[in-house]
């Protein structure tokens, strides 16, 4: 085994724009290797970034869509494949859309997209995980979770409204984070670590997309919220900090907090397990 296979690996999504190249920035600086789920490629005239694709530390997968499962099955076919093992799963890719919409599975974008894809992604990649020495899943959330007053699984699949930001990104993301606790106490009996994080607020706006955002926000974003370089300290400081060794949390402003709807928690494991047996597992 050489000395490049030697250096810990980490698994980002999402990892080519915003917080996850931040993040991949961030690892690569401190002698990580980084393996990268993408929709779209990396800046072509950061010369470090480029730089670490010449020599393979950092590793790009390609997909045209995490919500495709056919698309996402053949791109992690491809890392179990040529991938040896994973010492951290940072399930970063993510993004608000501006109205309500559908997956090809027939389920809201955010919910299917935030939510179950997470889980299909973890649990594809479990053996690559448990041959990791740390063996840890980070599960990018958000404090708009928060925001939720009413949740059910029909509220998640098919919502009758739609509000940006604080409608069905924020109750997927709250998904996100049950599912993480519910199912920590398994991946416990298999030496895994799973911890949900807000990476808090961060200028992630970019020219010529449309962010799913509340004008407001969007005019705050802008003036008063940090570079994404804070979301990628984040989840860092989530993955290998002060709670490195706690399982099932969700952390807020690097702080365990409380999540709400706990007593739904099972319903939704249950749900996105139901999905990836019957659905994407052919």
């Amino acid at each position: 085994m050489n000395r490049m296979q030697e250096k810990p690996t980490a698994l980002i999504t999402g990892a080519s724009a915003g917080i996850g190249l931040e993040l991949t920035r961030r690892l690569l600086s401190e002698d990580w290797q980084v393996i990268a789920l993408n929709r779209s490629d990396f800046p072509p005239d950061d010369e470090s970034i480029q730089a670490a694709l010449k020599t393979g530390r950092l590793r790009p997968y390609k997909t045209t869509d995490l919500a495709d499962y056919a698309s996402l099955r053949q791109a992690l076919e491809e890392i179990k494949a040529k991938e040896q093992w994973i010492d951290v799963l940072f399930n970063n890719a993510g993004r608000s859309f501006p109205e309500l919409s559908y997956s090809k599975q027939g389920r809201e974008q955010h919910y299917e997209l935030l939510t179950v894809v997470p889980y299909i992604i973890m649990m594809e990649l479990k053996d690559l995980i448990q041959r990791g020495h740390l063996k840890t899943v980070i599960n990018t959330s958000s404090s708009a979770l928060k925001m939720t007053k009413k949740f059910t699984l029909e509220i998640l699949e098919r919502p009758k409204t739609f509000r940006k930001l604080i409608g069905p990104y924020a109750t997927s993301k709250l998904a996100l984070s049950l599912w993480t606790q519910a199912i920590a106490p398994r991946l416990a009996r298999d030496g895994i670590k799973i911890r949900s994080v807000d990476p808090g607020g961060n200028n992630t706006l970019r020219k010529g997309k449309k962010a799913g955002l509340p004008i407001l926000v969007s005019a705050i974003m802008k003036l008063v919220f940090p570079p994404p370089t804070h979301g990628a300290n984040l989840l860092f400081e989530g993955a290998l900090g002060e709670h490195r060794d706690k399982t099932g949390v969700f952390l807020l402003k690097g702080k365990v907090a409380e999540l709400q709807f706990l007593n739904q928690a099972q319903t939704v494991l249950d749900r996105v397990q139901e999905i990836y047996e019957h659905e994407f597992k052919l």
